[in-house]
C-alpha cells in the first residue's frame, strides 16, 4: 500500500493491462475505492475510448515493449489477457508458445516487477479446460510434460487434469490454463482465489460466463523476486500479428493437498 498523501487521501492506485474499453477498471475502482493511474492497450480505437473516460491516465502501449523499471508502482494490477486461444469457441491452442493467450507471461512479469498487493484477472470459461503447454528446459522430458499436440483431441481432453481440486500439482500430466496461471501467481508469492460467474447473475439477459481470479500478496516485498529471468525472451523479429510471445516458467511440483 502506498502512504497517505498530504490531503490524507488513501485512494488505491490501479494499473490496467489489456484494458479494452475499461469495464474491469470500473468494477475494481468501485470495489476497492481506487483510481486507474495508467493503462496498456494496443487497439487504437479502443484506446481512445478508454482515454476519454480516464483522461489523466497515460497509456503505456504494447505490453511486450514496456520497461517496468520506469513505470509508476500501483497497489492493484488488473487485466484480462487475450482469450482467443483458450476460448471454447476457438481452436483451443491454449496457453502456449506463440499464442495470443500466452501474453499472460507478460502480465506475470509486470507483477514480479511492480509487486502490487492485489492482482485481479478476468478471462473466459475456457480457462478451466484449455491446456497449458510449457517450454522445454535442459534435461527435461518435454514429451511427458506436454503430451500430444498443443491443440487437444478428445482423448487428451478426457485425461486433462481429471481431479478438479488439483489444477496442476503434477507437471507430468496435461495442465489446465487456469492451473498454469494460479501456479505462476503462487510462484510470485500471491495467495489466489477464483470463481466463475455468469453475467445473468447481475441482471444481464445472457450467460456470458467469466472466470475471475483475485490474488493478494502473502509476503511483502520491497523489490521483485527476480523471476523475470525464468521467462524466455521473445525472439527478435516477432510477427506483425504480435503473437510470438513469452511463455511462463515450468510449473513446480508441490505437496498434494489434503482435505
Amino acid at each position: 500500500m502506498h502512504d497517505l498523501d498530504a490531503s490524507g487521501d488513501s485512494e488505491l492506485r490501479i494499473g490496467s493491462l489489456f484494458s479494452g474499453y475499461g469495464g474491469l477498471d470500473l468494477a475494481v475502482e468501485h470495489v476497492f475505492n481506487a483510481k486507474t493511474v495508467w493503462f496498456s492497450e494496443l487497439n487504437e480505437p479502443v484506446t481512445r475510448v478508454f482515454a476519454r473516460h480516464w483522461p489523466d491516465a497515460p497509456t503505456l502501449g504494447d505490453i511486450t515493449a514496456i520497461d517496468w523499471r520506469h513505470v509508476e508502482p500501483v497497489d492493484i494490477l488488473i487485466g484480462g489477457f487475450p482469450c482467443q486461444d483458450v476460448s471454447t469457441v476457438g481452436k483451443r491452442a491454449g496457453l502456449a508458445p506463440g499464442t495470443r493467450s500466452g501474453l499472460w507471461a507478460h502480465m506475470a512479469i509486470a507483477i514480479d516487477a511492480l509487486q502490487p498487493e492485489w492482482v485481479v484477472i478476468e478471462n473466459v470459461r475456457g480457462l478451466l479446460s484449455s491446456p497449458a503447454t510449457r517450454p522445454p528446459t535442459e534435461g527435461d522430458d518435454n514429451d511427458r510434460r506436454n503430451p500430444g499436440d498443443a491443440t487437444p483431441d478428445d482423448a487428451t481432453l478426457r485425461i486433462l487434469e481429471p481431479d478438479p481440486w488439483r489444477l496442476g500439482d503434477n507437471a507430468a500430466r496435461p495442465l489446465r490454463a487456469l492451473g498454469a496461471v494460479l501456479g505462476d501467481l503462487a510462484d510470485l508469492r500471491l495467495d489466489s482465489r477464483w470463481i466463475g460467474l455468469p453475467a445473468s447473475l447481475v441482471g444481464a439477459p445472457h450467460q456470458r460466463f467469466r472466470i475471475f481470479a483475485l490474488a493478494r500478496r502473502t509476503v511483502p516485498h520491497s523489490a521483485g523476486d527476480g523471476l523475470i529471468a525464468r521467462w524466455r525472451n521473445a525472439r527478435p523479429g516477432a510477427s506483425e500479428a504480435r503473437d510470438d510471445r513469452l511463455v511462463a516458467p515450468d510449473h513446480r511440483l508441490r505437496t498434494p493437498r489434503t482435505g
